[in-house]
């Protein structure tokens, strides 16, 4: 599809910047473990796929270096790399939810349990699939960068002017609740604007489900407190994600954007619609921030602070 000049795939790769931002990543090995240790799965970001070797697959293979004897299952949404990368951008995410979901549980690999790691929509995305499908068992699941209550803007428009976000900005504001956005275009599926907070709650498909805004699924709280961890990564000078406090689990005040509200003064925590709070008074929410812009970490602080989690 062609805007003015400009393929929807290059527009849309603008919104959250994933992709190849991760291949400079190196991690030093960790000895100790054995074949005990849990298999991961891993799910990218948008723009990404699951075997690009200068992000995921580097990723996969440095992670098989510091953790010996350990599986890792990087996601590939669709038969083909090309199809996994066009998928990130238009592929309803409840089917890529439910495809994920039959796809582990036919995996002998991970029938006792596995870790999950999701870098940037791959975090809320993973955690559809604890709250979906709990057999096999998720243990821990790590979100990297997610965007755990949406994303409302675009503050960051790398690439050629402004009015290419604009014009981005300006179809979501309008059309991001229609069905037929809401249906194929993933990054509105979990667009959350607090502007219009009934328009969200009643056509969002998936980041209003899965967040319990119109009833509470129990089954989804149940299964969501299955885990012995839940981390949270935070990018302390994002510049794609907005606001950054998503990747906390916080997000807009309702009805304006501008102040902020962390997960624990929000709706969702104090009627504990999710089980978060219960969550955190057992430890099993953590809570990490790292300096760096989007998916920017160092190698030191990965092998420190998340490599750990997969032992």
């Amino acid at each position: 599809i062609l805007i003015s000049g400009f393929k929807m795939t290059t527009l849309l790769r603008l919104l959250l910047g994933a992709g190849p931002l991760l291949s400079q990543l190196f991690l030093s090995p960790v000895h100790g473990s054995d074949n005990a240790t849990l298999p991961l799965v891993m799910w990218h970001g948008m723009g990404d796929s699951c075997c690009n070797p200068l992000s995921m697959g580097s990723i996969k293979k440095m992670i098989e270096e510091a953790v010996p004897g350990i599986d890792v299952l990087s996601l590939m949404i669709g038969k083909t790399v090309i199809q996994d990368t066009e998928n990130g951008f238009f592929m309803d995410v409840n089917e890529q939810v439910s495809m994920v979901c039959s796809q582990l549980a036919q995996d002998p690999k991970l029938k006792d349990g596995y870790n999950a790691m999701g870098f940037s929509q791959g975090g809320q995305f993973l955690r559809a699939v604890a709250q979906r499908c709990p057999s096999p068992p998720m243990k821990t699941l790590i979100s990297v960068g997610g965007q755990q209550q949406g994303v409302y803007g675009l503050p960051r428009c790398p690439g050629e002017s402004s009015h290419i976000c604009d014009w981005i900005r300006k179809e979501l504001n309008s059309g991001a609740y229609t069905d037929i956005v809401q249906k194929h275009l993933v990054q509105a599926q979990y667009w959350h604007d607090p502007l219009n907070d009934d328009l969200y709650k009643k056509h969002s498909l998936f980041l209003a489900d899965i967040n319990q805004e119109r009833v509470v699924n129990e089954t989804y709280k149940k299964n969501l407190q299955l885990l012995d961890k839940f981390v949270m990564v935070k990018f302390l000078q994002d510049s794609v994600v907005d606001p950054v406090d998503t990747e906390w689990f916080g997000f807009l005040k309702t009805g304006q954007a501008k102040e902020t509200e962390t997960l624990q003064e929000s709706v969702l925590y104090k009627e504990d619609r999710l089980g978060l709070a219960a969550m955190e008074a057992d430890g099993k929410l953590d809570f990490l921030a790292t300096e760096g812009d989007h998916l920017q970490f160092t190698d030191e602080w990965f092998n420190a602070k998340l490599v750990p989690y997969l032992h």
